[in-house]
């Protein structure tokens, strides 16, 4: 048990770890990672895997391209394999106004450099032969997106980390967080008191209760949403993309020799509850039968829930806390935590050493609804 650290790392997911793992390799000395359960235990070994770099915010089509980048050279930066198939992310358009609304994304993004563009139903056909055009009026398609294996990714920043000098406390809660006026003293958990001036919040969906340790309202909200996964697919192609129906929230994309399905739940409410259920399955059959009629003959072999950490505008919270000395949190992804991480650990990174980030994240502050400024982003699943 450590009972000091430089830095004091609250969450041991893909967020956390990234963070631990950049601090560490920058040479920051006794950081600590501190996860009440196994690492990955939470949202990250829930999520589908996706990467992409397709927002309508710039600052999230930064976080995501940068992220790509990491995820491509992730082997040979810390010698694990993450499962990386960059097989492109294909967002099918039903309705006129998403079309605009994705034809002004993807100008951004090109002038960012992230290859994206529009295309005709039939070659989103040709790319994701799975689907019925039917309705369809567009797609969007990115080739550099993808998906990867989330729990991978964050074994292999842990042990990257533990290999630069980290500490990674798993079993173990955070109880408190000690402060003296404008300053963090310590951190109370399960094992005992660690002395430290810095702590980073990367709980997730368990974030809003860590800012209210030291007064920090971080407005994270937990949902469940869960994901289906299928028999072998006769004929699945490799290249299958990621393929979204962005009017119902249908995806999917290969996971093994079958399929990993997903859809929003419009009618789940918030909380913590990651038990399954099959109320979603008959407007999960519905969308199948609209877009993917192929689908409902598969059989389902196996699913699981998890929590979206959803915030007011669906954006993240990335920042460092202004009513105290070093809170820094990253937290709030609405559902793009796992994509972002490999870039939000280099920012976190420079917030704490006092370098300027590759992005300004300022945007991203948790004080931005005070200020009554919230940042949307439009390409939600």
């Amino acid at each position: 048990m450590k009972r000091q650290a430089e830095v004091v790392v609250i969450g041991g997911g893909v967020i956390g770890t990234s963070i631990a793992y950049h601090l560490a390799r920058a040479g920051v000395r006794d950081v600590v990672l501190v996860e009440r359960d196994e690492l990955a235990a939470g949202s990250t070994s829930k999520a589908a895997g996706g990467v992409r770099a397709q927002f309508s915010d710039e600052l999230n089509v930064q976080l995501g391209a940068r992220s790509l980048e990491a995820f491509d050279r992730f082997e040979e930066d810390t010698g694990h394999d993450i499962g990386l198939h960059r097989v492109g992310y294909l967002f099918l358009l039903s309705r006129p106004e998403d079309v605009a609304s994705f034809e002004a994304g993807v100008r951004l993004q090109n002038s960012l450099g992230v290859p994206s563009r529009m295309i005709d139903p039939a070659e989103a056909r040709r790319l994701s032969p799975l689907i019925d055009t039917d309705g369809l009026v567009a797609a969007a398609y990115s080739p550099d997106d993808g998906h990867c294996t989330p729990e991978a990714v964050v074994h292999g920043y842990a042990s990257a980390a533990r290999s630069y000098g980290a500490t990674i406390l798993r079993h173990t809660d955070v109880t408190g967080i000690e402060t003296q006026g404008e300053y963090i003293t310590a951190v109370i958990t399960t094992l005992g008191r660690i002395d430290t001036n810095t702590v980073i919040c990367a709980a997730g969906a368990w974030s809003k209760a860590v800012g209210a340790m030291v007064g920090v309202d971080l407005p994270v909200q937990p949902l469940r949403r869960q994901i289906a996964v299928t028999e072998p697919v006769p004929g699945l192609p490799p290249t299958l993309p990621m393929t979204i129906d962005f009017t119902t929230s249908l995806y999917f994309h290969g996971e093994g020799p079958g399929l990993l399905v997903g859809m929003s739940d419009p009618d789940e409410r918030p909380g913590f509850a990651t038990d399954t259920h099959d109320r979603w399955i008959p407007r999960l059959a519905e969308a199948m039968r609209r877009r993917a009629p192929g689908l409902l003959d598969l059989r389902r072999t196996g699913g699981w829930a998890g929590l979206y950490e959803n915030t007011p505008d669906h954006n993240a919270l990335i920042g460092e806390a202004t009513s105290l000395s070093r809170f820094l949190y990253a937290t709030g992804f609405s559902g793009h935590g796992f994509l972002q991480a490999p870039a939000v650990g280099e920012v976190i990174r420079d917030l704490y050493l006092g370098h300027v980030p590759f992005v300004d994240v300022s945007p991203l502050s948790a004080g931005r609804f005070a200020a009554d400024a919230p940042r949307p982003e439009v390409n939600l699943v």
